[in-house]
């Protein structure tokens, strides 16, 4: 069943206008301006109250590294503060900071995710700790989640500093336990499967390309076939997991399909998938990459 999801509890967040190929989104107390590629429809607001509303505005750099630019903030704008999200027993903080590549720290369509994740290891009935692995974890929203909901958590990711940002949300979530691997996604899957541990849960968020912790490369159109096939040697029977794709522009049923090849549980007939979006205030609907959920 396709469907397309947001969450609605959010308070702390908000896309407040999106077109022109930006957005307009209030973190907190403050409004970032933000290139959003996938806008190409006419702001609803004009270039006049963007200026006003907007207390940091981020540029992109021209030429071959457009992926990076620069920040231009108003006077007094943090470049860290703390938001928070809660939803039901989830009761989650994150520390938020303007990165040289544009993003803060959060993707805030993942808190509907959230949501599903903390309900589907609430209801496991598996006689221990559920164990749950997320994979390209980034900051943690995902691990967050599925240890406020009393999971064994693995958080993997190539790159330190993020672990270290993933560990501060944790802690200043109240939650603790979370065992951080910094290490290429794809050789700890190999070695996983080769030690024969299965996970109760499977998270992944894989970007369309990066490098490990060694210099190991990821692509996510050559790898990511194989990832799931390993992944579903890791799966628990009775487990679930969550693939979400938001690069390169594939479809909910590219994301159907590799896991319907790969992973054999009792409740494949349950799986759905579909986008995830956001809502702004004059009512459209941004997208922002898909999702499959077993």
């Amino acid at each position: 069943m396709t469907q397309r999801i947001c969450s609605t509890a959010w308070k702390d967040y908000e896309l407040i206008d999106v077109g022109g190929f930006e957005k307009l989104e209030r973190f907190g107390k403050w409004i970032l301006r933000r290139p959003e590629p996938q806008a190409i429809w006419d702001k609803r607001l004009g270039e006049m109250e963007w200026q006003k509303l907007a207390h940091a505005s981020f540029v992109k750099a021209a030429g071959a590294d457009a992926e990076k630019g620069q920040w231009y903030l108003k006077p007094g704008m943090a470049d860290r503060w703390w938001i928070q999200y809660q939803q039901g027993g989830l009761a989650l903080k994150f520390r938020l900071g303007l990165t040289s590549f544009k993003h803060v720290g959060l993707f805030p369509e993942q808190a509907a995710n959230w949501d599903w994740i903390y309900d589907k290891v609430k209801a496991l009935k598996v006689g221990e700790r559920p164990r749950v692995l997320n994979l390209f974890a980034y900051t943690g929203g995902a691990s967050l989640a599925a240890c406020a909901a009393g999971a064994e958590v693995t958080h993997v990711d190539s790159v330190k500093q993020v672990v270290s940002w993933s560990r501060e949300n944790m802690e200043e979530s109240g939650l603790d336990g979370i065992r951080w691997v910094v290490e290429d996604a794809f050789k700890f899957v190999q070695r996983e499967v080769r030690r024969g541990r299965t996970y109760h849960g499977i998270l992944l968020d894989p970007p369309a390309y990066g490098r490990g912790p060694d210099g190991e490369k990821w692509l996510l159109e050559k790898q990511l076939n194989e990832l799931m096939q390993l992944c579903g040697q890791l799966l628990d029977p009775q487990g679930f997991m969550l693939l979400n794709l938001y690069s390169m522009g594939f479809s909910a049923m590219v994301a159907e399909n590799l896991v319907k090849k790969h992973v054999s549980t009792h409740n494949v007939g349950q799986m759905n998938s579909g986008e995830l979006y956001l809502p702004d205030q004059g009512g459209n609907a941004l997208p922002l990459g898909t999702f499959v959920r077993l």
